[in-house]
């Protein structure tokens, strides 16, 4: 699907010729960093969203914050919108540029500044990679805590525009809850710094703001994080289920046994089968779903843990349960996990992620919901998702070389949206509304609320130039997508508990 110039979601953006803007980018930061061939912007029409495509007017690359702010006057004094874009992998749409604007790229602002071992922080420039952190601290016994499973691969940047998660965010929380300081630029290319280097700052509370904005805000260029100790131990317990419901009820169960587990994720038979053909993690072929409870902490407590939970999970209706005989099983059955969306890749031309949020205590009715409208709308759906804080990422296979199939698939995407909504959760938990979520927004808030959103956005961005027409719908928009927050009446799906 390719994207089409919509004002009500763009503002009013001025036209400025590409010949202008490149010789008043080329007076402020040098010419090698400025991509404006057709060849050279095409790896930049999309981020890990393919179905939206667009060609931007320009690419920037600088490679200090220096020429960051230089870029971002420029952009200001001739109207430029400008969409920041970190290393691609996100997957909501929230780095797609525009026709007529500037794409910043800032892979290139990749170093480490500082590693404070006393405090347990490091001051980390956007670019730099989230497996790098826990890479360059290892030796010192650290490491940085959220692990999206992109982290090979996403850049830091990314984590705080979306607020990234991964699997170990039950226990040690998402991004907003490991950083400490940002340093970020405004569109008019001022230097603000955000937070501080102490655990609490007076005043209001802007790196929780910024976190999760999506580049609407600011451009961040310099973050501080948290790093954590290893643990001294770490487990990881398999549950094997013969119903995907009994594996969403004994998720529930397993935080009602007064136990807080580093990560609890959830895989369905499909999304099994998958990694299994792709990784050979181990996993059961047969099982309809499985769990995996990873525990750490003090060897005794975990050994205590484990046990505990294999009661539970057999208490559930667990088949099965394995423990990971060592390191490197561990690692294996994480590994599984974390090669889930890339394995289900293998199994159609296309699929479409969804990242939805609900209560646990609706995982088993959400579950069930999904498989009527998978075989309603005809479309497989494979399931792997962050089972302890209900963070669902449904995988929709479809052909997009098939006519409809797209527009199916992203029909089926927005009635699982209402779902999450419906029961009580939201439209996102860690990818970010970018534009795939927009019209969602409308189902998600009231008018006045989204007015608000669009006053703190003015507050930062006065002229509405960074990343316009991500995140906040206009009420126009709003208006033509159907009504607001609407919660009374029947729920479409009665097996959900009202909330």
């Amino acid at each position: 699907m390719s994207y089409k110039y919509d004002p009500q979601l763009d503002g009013e953006i001025r036209p400025v010729s590409r010949p202008v803007l490149l010789q008043s980018l080329t007076a402020v930061i040098p010419a090698a960093a400025i991509l404006h061939s057709e060849e050279q912007l095409k790896p930049y029409e999309c981020d890990g969203l393919s179905a939206y495509r667009v060609t931007p007017m320009l690419v920037v690359l600088p490679e200090t914050v220096e020429q960051t702010g230089a870029v971002l006057k420029v952009c200001h004094r001739l109207k430029v919108p400008v969409v920041a874009r970190g290393a691609g992998t996100g997957l909501s749409g929230g780095a797609l540029p525009l026709q007529q604007g500037v794409l910043l790229v800032l892979s290139k602002l990749n170093e480490i500044l500082h590693i404070d071992l006393e405090n347990r922080t490091a001051v980390v420039q956007p670019g730099v990679r989230n497996l790098a952190i826990s890479e360059a601290v290892a030796p010192h016994g650290l490491y940085y805590a959220p692990d999206p499973s992109s982290q090979i691969a996403c850049s830091i940047g990314g984590n705080v525009a979306e607020n990234a998660g991964g699997v170990h965010c039950l226990k040690y929380g998402l991004t907003v809850h490991n950083i400490l300081k940002l340093n970020m630029l405004t569109i008019e290319g001022e230097l603000l710094t955000i937070g501080s280097d102490a655990f609490d700052t007076p005043g209001f509370d802007l790196p929780a703001l910024v976190t999760g904005s999506e580049g609407m805000l600011g451009i961040i260029v310099e973050i501080t994080v948290k790093l954590l100790p290893r643990p001294q131990a770490a487990k990881v317990l398999m549950g094997v289920f013969d119903d995907v419901q009994k594996a969403g009820n004994a998720v529930g169960a397993i935080i009602a046994g007064g136990i807080l587990p580093a990560g609890l994720e959830m895989m369905d038979n499909l999304a099994i089968r998958a990694a299994e053909d792709f990784i050979q993690a181990g996993y059961p072929r047969e099982a309809e779903a499985i769990l995996l409870c990873e525990l750490d902490g003090i060897a005794e407590d975990v050994d205590s843990g484990v046990e505990k939970v294999g009661g539970i999970l057999r208490d559930a209706g667990a088949t099965e349960t394995r423990i990971a005989r060592d390191e490197n099983q561990r690692k294996l059955f994480w590994a599984g996990r974390k090669s889930a969306f890339p394995a289900v890749g293998r199994l159609y031309p296309d699929y479409y992620c969804m990242d939805g949020t609900i209560p646990r205590r609706q995982l088993a009715a959400v579950l069930h919901a999904m498989g009527e409208l998978s075989a309603q709308y005809q479309l497989p759906i494979a399931n792997v998702f962050h089972a302890g804080d209900g963070n669902l990422h449904p995988l929709i296979l479809f052909d997009a070389n098939k006519p409809g199939e797209l527009e199916k698939a992203e029909a089926l995407g927005g009635k699982i949206l209402q779902l999450c909504i419906e029961a009580g959760g939201t439209i996102t938990g860690e990818h970010g509304v970018g534009r795939e979520k927009i019209n969602h927004m409308c189902l998600q808030f009231n008018t006045e609320e989204i007015r608000q959103f669009h006053a703190v956005k003015r507050a930062f961005d006065r002229e509405q130039l960074l990343n316009p027409g991500k995140n906040i719908p206009t009420l126009a928009r709003c208006a033509e997508f159907g009504a607001m927050h609407v919660h009374n009446g029947e729920l479409p799906f009665p097996e959900l508990e009202r909330f």
